[in-house]
C-alpha cells in the first residue's frame, strides 16, 4: 500500500511558490542571450585546483551543498573542508581520523569494524563521492575506509535535501577523489608504527598520450597492523585508477574504479560490558577484548564511476554520472552478552554467528548549470534528475552454543571452540528505488544580496523482506524545498540564513519488524561568514535549530536476539552554535579550530541523546620553524564534554532496583607531529598520538540490554618517510 505523508499537502503552497519563481527565469534563459559575469568560472571542474597542489588548510569553491561552484561566503550553510595537507600532516589515514577532526562531528565507534557518525546530535547517513551517492543502508560504515584516494573531504552540516535526496539534519559527507594531472607526478610513502604497523602507498599521475588529451592516475597501497586490543589485527589493500580524456575541446570523459579490502582477525562484535549487576561501573584494561581467536570480519568495497561533462553555449555546462558502489562483508563473529557479577566476573554468555552482507547501489545523475539574465542582472541555475537503485542482501547463520556461560573477562584469552553455524538462519532481501528531480536558482537580487531557492521532488519505492517481515513501502512526489539568503556586509563579511524541510526514510525496524515511517521536520540556520588576509583565512559562526517528528529511538531487543527494535519519537529538537576558524595565519603558521555546542531535547524537555557531547572542540595547527629550513612542528587537540547513558536498574547487591547511569567524564586527546625535508624530494614525518595516554570510552551510543563499549587507543607513534617527484 502506498503511504503518502501529510506533509506533501502542507508543502504545496511553498512548492508552488518556488517553482513559480524558478520557471520564468528558466524561460528567460532560453529566450535571451546570456551574459556571463567574470566571477562565474563555469569551467572550474576541468581546471579546478586540487587541495593537494596548494599545501593549504583552506579550499576553494565547493559543490556539496549545490551543484553550483560556490565559495565560502556564497554558501548559506556551515561547511568544513579537510584538505589533503591536513590529512598528511596528522596521518589521517582513515575516515574515522578525518571525521574526528571535523567541527561538530562525533565518531561513534561501538565496535572495531562498524562505525556510526553523528553531527548536531543526529546520525550521518548521507555519504557521497564527488557529489553523487546514496544514504548508507544501515546508517554506518563497515570496515576501515582509507583516505589514500581522496584529495579532500567536504562536510556540509545541517539538512541538505536539495542535493542529497533526503533532508537528513545531521550532515552530508562528500569524498572528493584525486584526479589526473597534466604534469607527471609520483610519490611513495612508507610508514612504520606502534603495534607492528606497516604501510606503503604509491601515487603516479600524468598524461598517457602525446597530445596530452588523455591523462591517468593510479593510487595503490597496502597496510598491515596489530593493535592494542588483544588478538586484533587488520590488513588493508587499496587500488584506485582513473582516466580523463578530452573527447573535444568542450567534452571531458572520466572513468574510474577503486577497490579496497579491509580484513580483520578477532574483531570486536559488540564490546565490553559497561556495568556490573550491582550497578557499579566496570573498568577493564584497555587491551581487553571479547573476540574469539577464530573470529574474522572481511569487508570489500568496489567503487566505479563514469562521468561525461559537456560545456554548452552561453556559459552553461551539463554533466552526467553513472556511479556504482558495492559493499561486501563476510564474517564469523563472537559476541558476549549479559551483565557480569562484580565479585566473580561471571555472567557473560556466548553468542557466535556467521554474518554476510552485500549492498549494491547504482546511481545515475544528470544536471545542467549555468548563468541566465533577468531584470538586467545575471543569476545562476541548476536543473537535474537522479535515478538510483539499492539492493540489500544479508544473512545471519546462528552458531551452536548460544547462551553458554563464559569465564570472566580478566581470564578470557579468546579460546572458544569454533561451533557449527546451523542453529537457525535469518536475513533480509530488499530493493530500494528512488527517482528525483531538482531545480535551484541563485538570484543576484542586489550587489550585496543573494538568494538561493530550490526544490527536490522524490519518488521512493521499497520491496522485499527482512527476517521474515514484508518491507514494501512507497512515497510519491515528496517535496524537499530549500531557501537561503546571503547578504554581504562588506568585502570581507557576509550574513546568511537558510531553511530546509526534512524528509528522511528510515531503515530502523519496530517491534513488528516493519520499517519506521520517514522522519519529518524542518531545519533553520543563521550565520556569519568572513574572510581575512586576502582570503587566506575563513571563519564561520552558525546558529542552528532542527525540529523532527518520528525520530527513531531504541526501544529494546527482539526476543531471542541481540538486535534492537525502535519506536518513532515526536518533538525532538536540536539547537546550538558552531564556530570555525581555518587558514594560513602567516606564511609559517596554519590553523584549524572548531567548536560546537548542541542541546537535544525531547517533547518533554528532557535530554534526548545524552551520549552526544554538548560541547565539542577541535584545534590543530603547524608551524614552520624559522632558521631550520624544511622543519615543521604541530599539534592536534580534540576535547569533548562529559557524556552519559541511562542503563536501567541494578539487579543485585545493596543497590538492587537503583537506576544505573554510565558516565564518561570530559577528556582531551592530544597529538603532536614533526616533519622534516631531509633531502631533495624526501620528507620524514613523526606523529605521536594521545601523548598524555588518556583513557576513555569510545562511545556510549549503545545502552540497556546492549550497553557495551571499548576504550580508545593509548599513546602510540608512527614514522612516515615519503618521496615526491
Amino acid at each position: 500500500m502506498s503511504r503518502v505523508p501529510e506533509r506533501v499537502f502542507r508543502r504545496k503552497a511553498l512548492f508552488t511558490a518556488i517553482v513559480c519563481a524558478t520557471l520564468p527565469a528558466f524561460a528567460s534563459a532560453q529566450e535571451d542571450q546570456p551574459v556571463t559575469l567574470e566571477e562565474l568560472d563555469v569551467t572550474a571542474e576541468r581546471g579546478q585546483v586540487s587541495s593537494e597542489s596548494t599545501g593549504s588548510y583552506t579550499s576553494g569553491a565547493t559543490t556539496t551543498s549545490m551543484k553550483m561552484e560556490l565559495g565560502h561566503r556564497e554558501t548559506p550553510q556551515a561547511i568544513t573542508v579537510v584538505t589533503r595537507e591536513q590529512m598528511d600532516d596528522f596521518a589521517q589515514n582513515d575516515i574515522n581520523d578525518v571525521l574526528e577532526g571535523t567541527t561538530g562531528v562525533t565518531v561513534e565507534s561501538v565496535e572495531t569494524d562498524r562505525t556510526y557518525y553523528t553531527s548536531r546530535g543526529f546520525d550521518i547517513n548521507n555519504f557521497q563521492y564527488d557529489g553523487v551517492g546514496l544514504p548508507a543502508v544501515y546508517d554506518n560504515v563497515q570496515g576501515e575506509l582509507d583516505t589514500a584516494f581522496f584529495d579532500r573531504v567536504e562536510v556540509v552540516r545541517g539538512a541538505n535535501g536539495l542535493m542529497a535526496g533526503s533532508g537528513n539534519p545531521a550532515a552530508t559527507v562528500n569524498f572528493i577523489r584525486k584526479r589526473p594531472t597534466a604534469a607527471t607526478n609520483a610519490s611513495v610513502a612508507v610508514t612504520g608504527g606502534s603495534w607492528d604497523r606497516k604501510r606503503i602507498v604509491g601515487d603516479v599521475s600524468g598524461t598517457v598520450s602525446e597530445s596530452g588529451g588523455v591523462r591517468g592516475r593510479v593510487v595503490a597501497g597496502y597496510e598491515d597492523r596489530n593493535s592494542y586490543l588483544d588478538r586484533y589485527s587488520n590488513e588493508k589493500q587499496m587500488f584506485y585508477g582513473v582516466l580523463e580524456a578530452d573527447l573535444t575541446d568542450t567534452t571531458l570523459l572520466t572513468l574510474g574504479h577503486s577497490i579496497q579490502t579491509s580484513d580483520t582477525d578477532s574483531p570486536l562484535w559488540g564490546a565490553l560490558p559497561l556495568f556490573y549487576t550491582d550497578g557499579t561501573a566496570t573498568d577493564f584494561a584497555r587491551s581487553t577484548s571479547t573476540a574469539s581467536d577464530w573470529s574474522y570480519w572481511d569487508n570489500t568495497q568496489h567503487n566505479s564511476f563514469v562521468e561525461l561533462q559537456q560545456e554548452l553555449a552561453g556559459g552553461w555546462r551539463a554533466k552526467g554520472t553513472v556511479f556504482r558502489l558495492e559493499n561486501d562483508s563476510e564474517s564469523e563473529l563472537f559476541y558476549q552478552y549479559g551483565t557480569p557479577d562484580s565479585q566473580t566476573g561471571d555472567g557473560l554468555l556466548a553468542y557466535p554467528s556467521q554474518y554476510d552482507l552485500n549492498v549494491e547501489q547504482w546511481v545515475i545523475d544528470a544536471y545542467a548549470t549555468g548563468p541566465f539574465e533577468l531584470a538586467n542582472r545575471t543569476h545562476e541555475m541548476v536543473l537535474g534528475a537522479t535515478w538510483s537503485r539499492s539492493e540489500t542482501l544479508d544473512e545471519s547463520r546462528y552458531g551452536q552454543g548460544i547462551g553458554d556461560p563464559l569465564p570472566p573477562l580478566n581470564e578470557w584469552d579468546g579460546n572458544y571452540p569454533r561451533p557449527a553455524f546451523d542453529n537457525g538462519v535469518g536475513g533480509s532481501d530488499w530493493t530500494d528505488r528512488e527517482t528525483s528531480t531538482y531545480a535551484a536558482a541563485r538570484w543576484t537580487l542586489t550587489d550585496s544580496l543573494t538568494a538561493i531557492t530550490g526544490v527536490r521532488l522524490t519518488w521512493l519505492d521499497s520491496k522485499g523482506t527482512s527476517y521474515g517481515a514484508e518491507k514494501t513501502t512507497s512515497y510519491d512526489a515528496v517535496e524537499t524545498p530549500y531557501a537561503g539568503l546571503i547578504y554581504d556586509l562588506n568585502d570581507d563579511h557576509s550574513v546568511y540564513a537558510s531553511y530546509t524541510e526534512i524528509f528522511t526514510p528510515q531503515t530502523e525496524l519496530d517491534i513488528n519488524r516493519d520499517r519506521l515511517d520517514p522522519i519529518d521536520g524542518v531545519n533553520y540556520e543563521l550565520g556569519l561568514k568572513s574572510e581575512f588576509l586576502n582570503d587566506r583565512v575563513n571563519t564561520t559562526v552558525a546558529l542552528f535549530q532542527t525540529e523532527q517528528q518520528n525520530l527513531a529511538e531504541s526501544a529494546g531487543t527482539f526476543p531471542g536476539t541481540q538486535d534492537a527494535y525502535y519506536r518513532g519519537v515526536d518533538g525532538v529538537q536540536s539547537e546550538g552554535i558552531e564556530l570555525e576558524f581555518v587558514g594560513d595565519v602567516t606564511e609559517r603558521i596554519q590553523l584549524f579550530a572548531g567548536y560546537t555546542y548542541v542541546n537535544i531535547d525531547d517533547a518533554d524537555g528532557n535530554s534526548a541523546k545524552p551520549f552526544v557531547p554538548e560541547h565539542l572542540a577541535q584545534l590543530r595547527g603547524t608551524w614552520k620553524v624559522p632558521g631550520v629550513e624544511g622543519l615543521e612542528v604541530g599539534s592536534k587537540v580534540r576535547w569533548q564534554s562529559s557524556i552519559s547513558q541511562d542503563q536501567g536498574q541494578a539487579s543485585a547487591g545493596p543497590n538492587a532496583g537503583a537506576d544505573i547511569t554510565t558516565e564518561q567524564e570530559s577528556y582531551a586527546v592530544v597529538d603532536v607531529m614533526a616533519s622534516y625535508d631531509f633531502a631533495r624530494d624526501w620528507n620524514a614525518t613523526l606523529n605521536v598520538n594521545n601523548v598524555t595516554d588518556e583513557k576513555y570510552i569510545e562511545s556510549l551510543k549503545k545502552f540497556g540490554a546492549s550497553a557495551q563499549g571499548f576504550y580508545g587507543e593509548p599513546a602510540n607513534a608512527s614514522l612516515t618517510v615519503s618521496w615526491v617527484y
